[in-house]
């Protein structure tokens, strides 16, 4: 086990490592750089810029500097944790992204373990009452879920919300709370906030993984040792949740390696719509305006939580499936 997890680790730095160069090569594929794009605003609004004071921004941002070169500066400030100076902000990313970064995770997580406690039990019921009025009338919504965009059903969730349930929609905070430092009340006027966009984000998957667990249960429930465990007299409860349901979790634990980057990069529309203070919109704005280093350093943080969340599939397929362990051991 310890092994295995040494060479998961090696293997998941020397995949970041190549996610930064990456990351930076597709930030500097747009055709000309930040200052081109900063000049090309100002002559809309009816500004200009002369090519001296260009110059001088190239050599303030470091732009007149071999690609190379560019790389090495930002690998060797992000090592420190130091993710460089938002060229449209104006301030350190580290201070732009801020409270962002964490508010997106908050977001996610929610919506991850809301998207498991819909799709487990109805994936599981589905199997077992396979063809049952219940498991088509589940497959309906999970296609419905399928076919709706998530910012119609932002749209839809937030009327019904509004209209019906008198829920405070919009944002992840109420007013007085928005530059609030952070408190206890704050974080309870969090909670209250953060169902709807987890909701939102956690319906679109849900569908598909209900899907992906009545059919691997289905698989699991024909094969012999289920039938042998009915043979010498087990409940129907024990003989499905004991090994057959445990066998079909894995698609659970491996969608960990794609839902965490998906929830954040798949939501900027979400959080458009819903004007949440996450990292999606930032993300759409930096690369819009080429903001490099905002716009790498999101990137990157999505190429890492890839990785991370990759890590810990692996680690989660050990604990539930035996057959992972032995061919490890083997």
């Amino acid at each position: 086990m310890l092994s295995y997890l040494l060479q998961r680790l090696g293997l998941a730095l020397i995949t970041c490592v190549f996610i930064s160069a990456l990351t930076f090569v597709i930030i500097r594929l747009p055709p000309g750089d930040f200052v081109d794009a900063y000049i090309a605003n100002l002559v809309a609004s009816g500004s200009s810029v002369s090519q001296d004071q260009a110059a001088a921004m190239r050599i303030e941002y470091g732009l007149d500097q071999p690609v190379i070169v560019q790389y090495a500066r930002w690998m060797g400030r992000v090592l420190q944790g130091d993710f460089g100076v938002s060229m449209v902000w104006r301030r350190p990313v580290n201070e732009v992204i801020g409270d962002r970064l964490w508010l997106t995770m908050v977001v996610s997580l929610a919506a991850l373990f809301l998207t498991w406690a819909i799709a487990l039990p109805i994936g599981i019921y589905s199997a077992v009452r396979q063809y049952s009025i219940g498991d088509y009338a589940f497959t309906t919504l999970g296609f419905i879920g399928l076919a709706v965009p998530n910012f119609l059903l932002a749209l839809i969730l937030m009327y019904l919300g509004f209209r019906y349930l008198g829920l405070s929609v919009g944002g992840l905070f109420s007013p007085e709370f928005v530059q609030a430092d952070w408190s206890w009340a704050r974080v309870w006027d969090l909670m209250k906030h953060l169902p709807l966009p987890a909701a939102v984000l956690a319906l679109a998957g849900t569908a598909q993984l209900i899907r992906i667990m009545r059919a691997n249960l289905l698989d699991e429930l024909r094969r012999p040792y289920v039938v042998t465990a009915r043979a010498k007299g087990l409940s129907e409860r024990r003989v499905v949740l004991k090994y057959p349901v445990r066998a079909a979790l894995n698609p659970f634990a491996s969608s960990i390696a794609y839902l965490f980057p998906y929830l954040v990069s798949g939501s900027i529309v979400v959080s458009l719509v819903l004007g949440l203070p996450t990292v999606g919109p930032l993300l759409l704005q930096a690369l819009v305006a080429q903001d490099m280093f905002l716009a790498g350093a999101i990137v990157l943080l999505l190429g890492v939580m890839t990785v991370i969340g990759t890590l810990i599939s692996d680690l989660l397929l050990m604990w539930i499936d035996p057959r992972i362990r032995l061919e490890g051991r083997s």
